[in-house]
């Protein structure tokens, strides 16, 4: 089939509309945003363009008039907008805005919510598969503290005493991070935690929370990090992308070959790499594996969600993910972030 050009849009108005058309139009191949404009220079949707390289206009009429726009979508909230709009707008451009802008940003709105909550449905799912390892983990601790508890009842030394007693706090400490990892990691992720990532950090976080869901002392663990790898996002939605990779790996592997964790800055783009010794993906399910509700585990063994929800917040961080696999060699998911916009650039001048 004959591939169209992308629609040309140019967004009015950079608040919190025009701030959520960016970040869902920016994620569709067929759309290219030529540019946005607001009033107020310091809008949040202005950052957001910067950082999403798209341009950033002070004049209206600059954005409106150039680009052969196709589309102008006025979120700006200004009931007399659309009367300018329709005096400046050249001849064959669309013009999206009144009530008609307001029903789209209230989509937009209900999609971001459906699939925080999607993200969200799937991670408590999930929670289910570390009983094992917790009850495990927090087993040993407090069976530690019974044995130190019914010594020192018939203990008379005070040193002994004084040291068992310190052995029983180091005990108590040790399941409470336990509940500290497993409630920060099951927690409703915000948008207002997005910052500056470190990503070998996470990927180490990541790693000890799967150890819950699978068993990882017969896995082989290889990191190649390159230090000061850095991106912008939400670390709990990232968090959880890694654990459901590196569950996935091992999964894959039947708890026993090599996992390797990888970050690296090339050409300015940052990347991170989760590979596998398992069983590897069939050529013609490649396609497939990051669509809704697909899986390959057996019923009752995974909801079809986790990759599906992995590539919805990679693409919300402005990334992309892809794999390459070979059944019975094993599988590599690389996560790609490009160069962030610099923040600096100013606007264009009239």
């Amino acid at each position: 089939m004959p591939s169209h050009p992308p629609t040309k849009v140019a967004i009015l108005g950079a608040g919190r509309g025009g701030t959520a058309l960016l970040d869902l139009l920016h994620q569709i191949c067929t759309i290219e945003i030529v540019g946005i404009t607001d009033q107020n220079p310091n809008a949040p949707g202005l950052q957001r363009a910067r950082e999403l390289n798209i341009p950033v206009y002070e004049r209206m009429a600059d954005l409106i008039r150039n680009h052969g726009v196709n589309l102008v979508m006025d979120v700006t909230g200004d009931p007399a907008m659309e009367r300018v709009l329709h005096t400046q707008v050249l001849t064959g451009t669309d013009i999206l805005s009144g009530p008609a802008s307001r029903i789209l940003w209230e989509l937009v709105q209900h999609q971001s919510t459906l699939q925080t909550e999607l993200l969200h449905a799937e991670k408590l799912a999930g929670i289910g598969s570390f009983a094992a390892g917790i009850a495990h983990d927090i087993n040993n601790p407090l069976q530690l503290i019974l044995g130190l508890a019914e010594n020192i009842t018939e203990e008379r030394d005070f040193d002994t005493i004084h040291l068992q007693a310190q052995d029983i706090i180091e005990a108590v400490k040790r399941t409470t991070a336990i509940c500290r990892d497993l409630t920060s990691y099951s927690r409703r992720a915000s948008s207002l935690q997005d910052g500056e990532i470190a990503m070998n950090t996470k990927l180490d976080e990541a790693l000890k929370i799967a150890r819950y869901a699978v068993v990882l002392q017969d896995i082989e663990i290889r990191k190649s990090y390159q230090p000061d790898v850095t991106v912008k996002g939400n670390p709990d939605e990232l968090l959880h992308v890694f654990v459901n990779l590196i569950t996935n790996a091992v999964q894959a592997m039947e708890s026993r070959g090599t996992l390797t964790l990888e970050t690296a800055i090339v050409d300015g783009v940052t990347q991170v790499r989760v590979s596998d010794t398992g069983c590897g993906i069939p050529h013609e399910l490649l396609g497939q594996i990051f669509e809704p509700f697909f899986t390959t585990k057996p019923p009752g063994k995974g909801t079809g969600l986790g990759l599906y929800n992995i590539k919805n917040v990679i693409h919300h961080m402005h990334g992309t993910i892809g794999v390459a696999s070979e059944v019975g060699r094993g599988s590599t998911f690389t996560i790609t972030f490009p160069r962030a916009a610099d923040a600096s650039e100013g606007s264009p001048r009239p």
